[in-house]
């Protein structure tokens, strides 16, 4: 592998380039932006070794790391324009639309459909760091329908950055994220929401904010940017996740509200058995 391109150059594309720069000092990392701040960025904190608008025609590997709802048209546009050597590989957080939009295109075979469970609640080039996706879940979805040969080109990249690969269908995926990441997205916005709304009255709560509100709104400062697009573009399974949740926060209100204290306990006991399950999966 001697060339990578990458689409997008905040937090997750960033870290991608550093993480193969670090494993590959000889690799040539080219990469664009929207925004001209993160490219200039991107080339003083060398996440990249030249800014280029588009791959050369011996890239192995384009990245694309852009806003969910973005990635069609560039997906569509990267596989018109590349060689019949390159792959391209996005990272984007949905994955049975696009998958369903790229299932025709004569080039179909150079995309690998990709997702890094990994990242913070920081963006751009400045939030990227070469072991961010170290020992982190990479999920793939439908393999078969990627080039074996060109396949060897991302996990050469996958197993240097020290990846964990797990495979799953596009809609599976959707789905499952909907619950064990976007959902917790929404909350936590909503919930920074909630407390901004009420400091207009009372200008001294942010004075009793302990370690706990903290964890539970820290995802809030992340990009809207990047979030906005992601709840429209897994729509249906989202609003599942979020029908569940509003459910199970208006049967907790009734517990509150008809002081069962008993109920409250042995439902938040029953739920405690959570933490056995992210132990086992540490």
């Amino acid at each position: 592998m001697k060339k990578i391109h990458i689409v997008g150059l905040g937090l997750l594309g960033g870290s991608f380039g550093l993480g193969a720069l670090s494993k590959f000092p000889e690799l040539q990392v080219t990469g664009t932006d929207i925004s001209e701040q993160n490219l200039k960025d991107a080339l003083t904190l060398g996440i990249i070794t030249e800014a280029k608008e588009k791959p050369d025609s011996d890239t192995d590997l384009v990245i694309l790391a852009t806003p969910a709802d973005t990635l069609g048209a560039l997906l569509k546009e990267t596989l018109d324009q590349i060689g019949e050597n390159t792959l391209v590989i996005d990272l984007g957080s949905t994955k049975a639309k696009l998958c369903r939009e790229i299932a025709d295109h004569p080039k179909r075979k150079q995309y690998l459909a990709g997702h890094p469970i990994a990242g913070t609640e920081y963006s751009g080039p400045k939030a990227a760091f070469a072991d961010l996706l170290d020992r982190k879940v990479m999920i793939i979805c439908d393999l078969e329908k990627t080039d074996l040969t060109l396949k060897e080109k991302a996990y050469e990249l996958f197993d240097a950055l020290n990846l964990k690969l797990r495979f799953m269908d596009p809609e599976e995926h959707d789905r499952h994220l909907a619950f064990v990441s976007h959902l917790s997205h929404i909350t936590s916005f909503m919930l920074g929401k909630t407390v901004l709304q009420k400091m207009e009255d009372e200008k001294n709560i942010f004075d009793m904010a302990g370690s706990g509100f903290a964890s539970t709104v820290r995802l809030a400062k992340s990009s809207p940017a990047m979030w906005a697009p992601i709840l429209t573009e897994n729509k249906e399974n989202i609003l599942a996740s979020l029908d569940g949740y509003i459910s199970n926060l208006t049967a907790m209100r009734e517990k509150i509200a008809n002081s069962d204290s008993e109920g409250i306990y042995q439902e938040f006991a029953e739920i405690n058995k959570i933490r056995d399950i992210l132990d086992l999966g540490k």
